[in-house]
């Protein structure tokens, strides 16, 4: 069956022949009155706040840089930091057990993630707060020998090494399944070409698994930083002189509750921005490769 071509119109209006890269879109009225209206609410939403005097604007001025204040938000960095680098050492680890072929690693793998991803950060910090109810020393003992080692559990689980030990496991847990939801997007053939080429499983790791799969495994790790750092909070329960602790202590004396809550919102609110920027420059970073394939194909179709 052969196409018929359609004639074009002798003449066609004025209208329809103009160029459409002049043309414009119509106002978008709608969406003006949406913004005016959101605008209006938050607007209002900020004056009731800023003339309420219950708020005590002027406690929150007067306590945000309280060495009180400062000493904790210290306190919960601190923490942050270090139960950070723990669980996601701790993570890589249990990720690459989890992917191993061997059956017991795999196992064991899956059985730490499976209790620590599923039992709340509070009761885990509890837990090893109270340590010593169940196990009141801690020794290391030769199988069947001699005790080599024993020291009292309350000098060994104070607040401080509790809320690490808490923190740090229930990261790793949660952290294993980023780390391995990143190493598996990588394409398997890398790893067979490499394998092919006599290099081993660690250096195939470090040099061509893990540079890949950074990308999909930074956005999510962002967030459990971000994360991290209101689950800080939690370690007051244990008496861990934290941010949130801090502000307890000093609203508990003045009575001040609001304010000080509100002293330890905005500290929390100006880490997570920082960290929100710093994530974005960090994804950025590893994301220079798609956008100079995405040139190069550009320029090279």
């Amino acid at each position: 069956m052969t196409a018929v071509p359609i004639a074009a119109p002798a003449s066609l209006p004025a209208d329809a022949l103009r160029d459409v890269r002049k043309a414009h879109a119509p106002f978008p009225m709608g969406r003006v009155v949406a913004w005016i209206v959101a605008g209006l609410i938050l607007g209002g939403f900020v004056y009731i706040c800023a003339v309420n005097p219950n708020f005590g604007w002027p406690v929150v001025g007067q306590y945000f840089f309280d060495p009180t204040v400062l000493k904790g938000l210290s306190v919960s960095l601190g923490l942050t930091a270090v139960a950070m680098v723990l669980g996601i050492v701790l993570g890589l680890l249990v990720a690459v057990a989890r992917m191993s072929k061997d059956r017991l690693s795999s196992s064991l793998a899956g059985l730490f993630i499976w209790f620590f991803r599923g039992a709340p950060l509070l009761v885990q910090l509890i837990f090893w707060y109270n340590l010593s109810v169940l196990f009141p020393k801690i020794s290391i003992v030769i199988p069947f020998g001699p005790t080599l080692a024993s020291w009292d559990t309350n000098h060994l689980i104070t607040p401080l090494t509790a809320a690490i030990i808490g923190l740090s496991l229930n990261e790793a847990a949660l952290m294993a399944e980023i780390i391995r939801g990143g190493l598996i997007s990588v394409d398997r053939g890398q790893t067979e070409t490499a394998q092919a080429f006599g290099m081993t499983r660690g250096r195939i790791l470090r040099r061509i698994v893990l540079p890949q799969a950074m990308k999909a495994i930074v956005p999510p790790t962002g967030n459990q930083l971000i994360s991290m750092i209101k689950a800080t909070s939690l370690v007051s329960v244990i008496a861990m002189a934290d941010l949130l602790y801090s502000v307890q202590s000093i609203y508990n004396r003045t009575f001040e509750v609001i304010p000080m809550l509100l002293v330890a919102v905005f500290w929390y609110l100006l880490i997570t921005s920082v960290l929100n920027v710093v994530q974005g420059a960090i994804e950025r970073h590893y994301g220079r490769s798609e956008r100079a394939t995405a040139t190069i194909r550009k320029d090279n179709p």
